[in-house]
């Protein structure tokens, strides 16, 4: 077994989250080692238990794991892969990835873990059985019962509940499965494959987190209350503060909220199992923790914390050790629990320990350069400091009080490594669900590398776990903590992701081109071939190349309409060819923003080519983007000079040279100075111009203060989740329609995830209503399409899903669009 295969395998010694996970070293003060010990004291645990990042009642989290400090987690049966996003284009996976590490974040902050099922979310659901049927219900139900199996909570909380109040299929669906759930897994005649890794088990309670919100209360009187909104003096903090902190994580949400302080009550209804009168806990507590050997091991914690020393936390080492060699005596000491006692330890002998690499990306079969530093701060009576990583050890020389001591050492990193990969994007997976191993499953995200620092003080060994990190200083933004990675030798990148072409314009001319990344120095003949779909390889370049390390090198594939048939539908892909070395077709993938740490993953980076019969009326267009989206490259497929709008960009004479402005997806929400711009933009229309207006949305997160139209609409939740809703053609006579393509129901074909969103309603009587849908067993909605002509142009407000169809490639979704962005004729 290769030394990484080792540490692969070392990773998985527990299904405990370490939550500094590739974050800058965590500064802990004296009054947050109290909150810590005082931890020790308790045994309890609580599941939250919802669908979305978002979800989840992070006020109640905080305060669950914080004040009463249970071990708190919370489980998310998505991703939020299906949601909109607020703060760039990134949809479906990559958003997910986003989502997932905001909520690490989240918790970071609010003191709970997180988990996840393979899910995926797959878009707003409208009632629960789509969702289990999508999710495929006995996959998902097997990842809710394994989190239950390995957390083994007390407790289980559902934010929504099983009779459909949350108002999204997902929300029903997340109680359905933890009711489900509750009683599986005390069952070991379900999902026995799991018991090879663990035992069953049986939770006490499993209760409803009733609610008032969205103008729906669930919540009663008679129903358990708890006041969570109180006040804890050693964080400085209410609950509520630290809930605005947690929830304000979820950026791309647009999530951020005010800190609430004061009273603030949380209402309970027992679903299942024992009914709690007075506390969540109650009659949770085992046999074991009423024995005369637990009386012990409460004395010892309370000694500890009765004598702590805020001036002074290392005077509190020894009966640290003693509790910690002890603590192997008392069965119902979780290995959690050891964990944190020896966390204690560690930040309360001021202990810094810190491996880091000297590349964020390390490339297979070349070495991993690492730094290690050890400084015995408070200096504590250490008798052996080691470090080991990949099967090396080092050893410190240096133990005096706060001197440090630097080790950089180099350690090959094997041919036979597998490429740093989300666990959960190893494998294809369909449309409901991710695939996973199932020790895997349940994670956030994959273990981080680990180098074990050994240490022994006062008669005890402990091994400490530290992620190696990459570090860097920023002149701005000061030490910046990321992740490593290890990654190829070569990449292969292809852009852009779709070229269109007309049936009738024989002779276009586009390209692909191809990027060949070197992450390491190469010099070796190389053979690069563009393949398709269909198994056709074209061979672009044969000969000897020459790149330095973090290099590229270019390659381009031109066509021309004419080689194509008609209708026809091609993917291209690159493919390098070296000896000795895998064929190189995977690209790497980076997601960077400052509130999280960088995301990578690896993928196949196609080109989908599309020749259609498609017919454009225009040739410039500006366009002012809104939260993110990829329309302006359809846009330039289709024909049209694009060019970003600013708000200075935006005066009468400068608009006349466009033929169509299009506003980006929730532009009139995040861009106040649109109002400033409105009577420009009116001035447009009214001269000839066309603007088409996507989404927005009008509620209390996102509210439209702006003015968007020439006559008066609202904007409303309404959407049509199926996208393969039958579409009614209301005007089928209208120029939306026929002009410069006439569109059939042929052109709603092949849509993906959903037909439209946030609808126009209460529209004023200029406007036509082109289209109307419904998803199964609702009335018609008409506020999908809707045009009004305003002096010699037009305005268009759309909530069909173009933001998610034309990067797609939907032939149906161009021609409509062509449409409603042609000049007259």
């Amino acid at each position: 077994m290769s030394p990484l295969k080792i540490i692969l395998v070392l990773l998985c010694f527990s299904f405990y989250f370490i939550k500094a996970s590739a974050q800058a070293p965590q500064a802990a003060s004296s009054a947050d080692l109290l909150q810590q010990i005082k931890k020790l004291e308790v045994f309890g645990s609580v599941l939250y238990v919802a669908a979305h990042p978002d979800d989840e009642n992070t006020r109640l989290l905080g305060y669950l794991a914080n004040e009463k400090k249970f071990r708190t987690g919370y489980l998310s049966i998505t991703r939020g892969d299906g949601g909109q996003n607020l703060i760039g284009d990134e949809q479906g996976t990559d958003l997910g990835l986003i989502r997932t590490q905001e909520l690490l974040s989240a918790r970071r902050i609010d003191g709970a873990e997180q988990f996840f099922t393979n899910a995926y979310d797959f878009g707003f659901s409208k009632n629960p059985e789509e969702a289990l049927r999508i999710w495929d219900h006995d996959k998902v139900l097997s990842d809710v019962v394994w989190v239950i199996r390995k957390f083994r909570p007390d407790v289980i909380i559902t934010r929504f509940p099983v009779t459909g109040e949350g108002g999204h299929g997902h929300h029903t669906a997340s109680a359905i499965l933890a009711g489900e759930a509750f009683d599986a897994a005390a069952d070991a005649k379900r999902f026995p494959e799991q018991l090879k890794y663990t035992g069953v088990w049986q939770a006490k309670s499993l209760l409803w987190n009733t609610f008032n919100f969205g103008g729906n209360n669930t919540t009663r009187e008679d129903q358990l209350k708890i006041d969570v909104g109180v006040y804890n003096p050693v964080l400085g903090k209410s609950y509520g503060e630290i809930a605005a902190e947690s929830r304000s994580r979820h950026k791309s949400q647009g999530f951020g909220v005010p800190a609430q302080r004061g009273r603030s009550l949380e209402y309970f209804t027992v679903v299942k199992g024992e009914k709690p009168v007075i506390d969540l806990m109650e009659g949770t507590d085992s046999a074991a923790l009423r024995t005369e050997k637990a009386k012990e091991y409460f004395s010892m914690v309370k000694e500890i914390t009765d004598r702590f020393s805020y001036n002074s936390p290392k005077s509190s080492v020894p009966a640290l050790e003693a509790l910690y060699r002890a603590s192997y005596e008392f069965p119902f000491v979780t290995n959690e629990k050891r964990l944190l006692l020896e966390s204690i330890i560690a930040q309360a002998g001021g202990l810094f320990m810190e491996a880091t690499a000297s590349n964020q990306l390390n490339v297979i079969g070349d070495s991993l350069r690492l730094k290690y530093n050890f400084i015995n701060r408070s200096g504590l009576s250490i008798t052996e400091a080691e470090v080991t990583t990949l099967g090396q050890t080092s050893v410190f020389k240096n133990l005096k009080l706060n001197e440090n001591e630097e080790i950089t050492i180099a350690i090959k990193i094997d041919g036979d490594t597998p490429p740093t990969q989300p666990y959960f994007l190893k494998e294809p997976h369909p449309e409901g669900s991710y695939n996973s191993d199932r020790q895997d499953a349940g994670k956030p995200q994959n273990d981080p590398y680990f180098a074990d620092f050994k240490i022994t003080s006062n008669g005890s060994t402990h091994i400490y776990r530290r992620p190696i990190v990459f570090k860097l200083t920023d002149p701005v933004k000061g030490e910046i903590y990321q992740p490593i990675q290890m990654v190829s030798p070569l990449s292969v990148n292809a852009s852009p992701a779709l070229i269109i072409f007309s049936n009738d314009k024989k002779n276009e001319n586009k390209s692909i081109t191809y990027t060949l990344q070197s992450n390491q120095k190469f010099n070796d003949k190389i053979k690069f071939y563009s393949a398709t779909n269909t198994g056709e390889k074209k061979l672009i370049f044969d000969s000897l190349l020459t790149l330095s390390k973090n290099s590229t090198q270019t390659f381009t594939l031109n066509f021309t309409g004419n080689t194509l048939k008609n209708d026809a539908v091609i993917t291209h892909g690159g493919i390098a060819e070296v000896i000795g070395m895998t064929p190189q077709k995977t690209a790497l993938r980076k997601i960077s923003y400052d509130h999280i740490p960088d995301v990578f993953y690896r993928y196949e980076d196609k080109v989908k080519i599309l020749k259609m019969d498609l017919k454009t009326a225009g040739n410039t267009a500006g366009y002012i983007a809104g939260a993110g989206d990829k329309v302006p490259e359809a846009l330039e497929q289709m024909g049209y000079r694009v060019t970003m709008l600013q708000e200075n960009d935006i005066t009468a004479a400068a608009l006349k040279q466009y033929d169509v402005i299009v506003t980006g997806v929730r532009a009139y929400n995040v861009h106040p100075w649109l109002s400033n711009v409105h009577p420009i933009l009116m001035q447009y229309v009214n001269a000839g111009g066309i603007l088409l207006t996507q989404y927005n949305t009008n509620n209390s997160i996102g509210p439209v203060k702006a003015n968007i139209s020439p006559y008066p609409f609202n904007i409303s939740r309404n959407r049509i989740t199926d996208e393969k809703a039958a579409v009614n053609f209301l005007l089928p006579g209208d120029a939306s329609l026929n002009y410069p393509n006439k569109i059939t129901q042929k052109d709603f074909e092949g849509w993906i995830q959903e037909r439209s969103i946030y609808h126009a309603e209460k529209a004023d009587t200029a406007y036509r209503k082109i289209l109307s849908m419904k998803d199964p067993g609702e009335q018609p909605h008409d506020g999908s399409l809707i045009i009004a002509d305003y002096g010699k142009g037009r305005f268009i407000y759309t909530g069909l899903a173009f933001f998610r169809e034309l990067p797609a490639g939907v032939p149906g979704a161009f021609r409509l669009f062509a449409n409603l962005i042609a000049r007259k004729k």
